[in-house]
This record gives structure tokens, C-alpha cells and sequence, in this order.
């Protein structure tokens, strides 16, 4: 586990969910997990930039996450612990270990979220808004203070219910990540070519079209780059696989520093190794007995793989 950058100076800000899951699949039911979109994507990439965290969690969270947070090196100045319980999930996978059904949600303490940055964090230069609302997104970009690269995520829910502040977060966001769905829905086109073509006329530089297991697509002006998902021999448990991605990529992103298309698609291929590792085991045990050096072996892999 990567134990580095201490006394750094956070690199990437992260805002979104901290929760307590219970997860059973065809292998194994685990109760009381460490959960939450935060809880995959911060340390997915703290082995690559010093990371903070942005979130909520109630006075039943375990001290031992905490300490297991630490261990990965994330600056903890921006989760606050509140009175009330921690947000729950429940969900069963089915035999594919793709489609999934939704027990039991609790958003607890989470229902209340609102994300404030700490002064240390105003000026870093990368920020993920991860799926929460669009007004609650707009809010912590408020707070931020010239961010070099801003990514965000969102999903039916927002485009259903909260357009309007999506459509001014999108203007105001350098990457905008979605799955295919969403992307018609949002755009009211088919062909996802068309649909982020639309997108980035709205403002983003680059658009993520994630596809699930069969990995992603980046759009840029420079135009279509494939990310395929690394082929793991076992799913143990795909929860949080997206957040590791994005977790993955913004963390190999600043650690090179530079915005350019060659980052990007770089960022993004490391982003779907580091996920390939979460999924091989339970909540984020696969990513607790990570090293760099098991995630760049994989990556050359991948990067053989897909050449011609």
C-alpha cells in the first residue's frame, strides 16, 4: 500500500459518498464493507497524488476505515462526522455479476450532505465532482479557485430531475463522465459519436462514455480513443469499479501534470488497470495490497493487448 506523500500538499480533491455496504454475490455475502463512491476512487489514487477527501460519514463509522484511509496516505481535513448514522447500501449481485439488485439505501447523515473545502484544498488543481447533485457539484466548484482540470459525474437521476443546474455545471467542467444511456437521454441523440459531439458543444473538452464491463469511450477534439477494460481471470465484486477508474485516472493525471491527449488517454488506461484490481476483491481489499509496480506490469499488458 502507498504510504507516500506526506507533508504534500493536496493534489486532487475528491467530493462524493462515504458509506457502510452490505454486498452479496453468487461467491459470498459481506456485511458492514467500507463503501461509498469516495472510499473506491480516493485511494485508487493515492498511489499516484497526494489526495484529499470531501465527504460525510455519522458517528457508527469505524475507526478502523479511518485508520485504513490513512494508510493510503488521503488527507481526511474534508470528511466531516456528524451526528446520525453513516449512509447504508445493500445490493445482490446476479450470476453475471453485472446486473445487480438494489435491497436497501439509507442515505443517513448523507441526505444533508453539504461539501465544504477546506482552505488547504482551494487550490488544488485537480477536482472530481462525483455523482451527487448538480447544484451540490456547482457549490464545491464555487469554492475552488482557478482548478487547473475538473471532472464530473452525473446520471438519469440529475438529468431528470435537475437539468437546468446540469447544463450550467457542464459548461463549467473540462470532462464530463456519463454512461451510454445517460448520454442519450442528456443529448436526445443515438449514435454516441453524435451525442458527445453535442456534449462538448456545451462546453467540456472531453467526454466519457462509460460502456460497464466492456470498458469506455474518450471524445475529445482530437476524436475517438477506445479504453477497453482489463480482462480479470474472477469478478469478486464489481461495486465501485467506476469510482476506481476515475479514482485511477485522476491521480495518474496529476501526477503527470500536463492536460494534453496523450495524459488523457494515458490516464484513462491506468484508470481501468487500477479498477481491474478492485474487482478481484471485496470492497477495497484489492487495492489495500496494491503496489505501483503490480499497476504499471498490468497496464503494459493491456497496452499489448490492444496493439495491432
Amino acid at each position: 500500500m502507498r504510504r507516500k506523500h506526506a507533508g504534500e500538499s493536496v493534489q486532487v480533491v475528491m467530493v462524493g459518498s462515504v458509506g457502510i455496504d452490505t454486498i452479496e454475490t453468487p461467491l459470498a455475502r459481506r456485511t458492514d464493507l467500507l463503501g461509498g463512491s469516495l472510499s473506491h476512487a480516493c485511494p485508487a489514487a493515492s498511489f499516484f497524488a497526494k489526495v484529499g477527501m470531501v465527504g460525510v460519514i455519522g458517528e457508527d463509522f469505524p475507526e478502523k476505515y479511518l485508520r485504513l484511509y490513512r494508510r493510503f496516505g488521503i488527507d481526511l481535513a474534508g470528511l466531516r462526522r456528524v451526528s446520525g448514522r453513516t449512509f447504508r447500501w445493500s445490493g445482490v449481485y446476479e450470476a453475471d455479476m453485472i446486473n445487480r439488485r438494489t435491497l436497501l439505501t439509507e442515505l443517513n447523515v448523507f441526505a444533508d450532505f453539504s461539501p465544504e473545502l477546506p482552505a488547504s484544498y482551494r487550490d488544488a488543481p485537480f477536482l472530481l465532482l462525483g455523482n451527487i447533485s448538480p447544484a451540490l457539484q456547482l457549490h464545491v466548484l464555487s469554492q475552488a479557485r482557478r482548478p487547473k482540470f475538473v471532472v464530473a459525474d452525473t446520471m438519469d437521476l440529475w438529468i431528470n430531475t435537475a437539468r437546468a443546474p446540469l447544463m450550467d455545471l457542464i459548461g463549467k467542467v473540462h470532462m464530463l463522465t456519463l454512461n451510454d444511456g445517460e448520454a442519450r437521454l442528456l443529448t436526445g441523440a443515438h449514435n454516441l459519436k453524435a451525442c458527445a459531439a453535442k456534449l462538448m458543444k456545451w462546453g467540456p473538452r472531453f467526454v466519457v462514455i462509460k460502456k460497464g464491463e466492456h470498458g469506455a469511450m474518450l471524445f475529445s477534439p482530437s476524436g475517438v480513443f477506445l479504453v477497453p477494460a482489463y480482462p480479470v481471470d474472477d469478478v469478486v465484486d464489481p461495486t465501485g469499479a467506476g469510482d476506481a477508474f476515475a479514482g485511477g485516472f485522476m491521480g495518474r493525471l496529476a501526477q503527470r501534470g500536463a492536460i494534453s491527449e496523450r495524459a488523457v488517454r494515458d490516464a484513462l488506461l491506468c484508470g481501468s488497470v487500477v479498477a481491474s484490481f478492485g474487482v478481484e476483491e471485496f470492497s477495497v481489499e484489492g487495492l489495500r495490497r496494491l503496489t505501483t509496480a503490480r499497476i504499471a506490469r498490468r497496464q503494459a499488458e493491456l497496452k499489448r493487448m490492444t496493439r495491432a
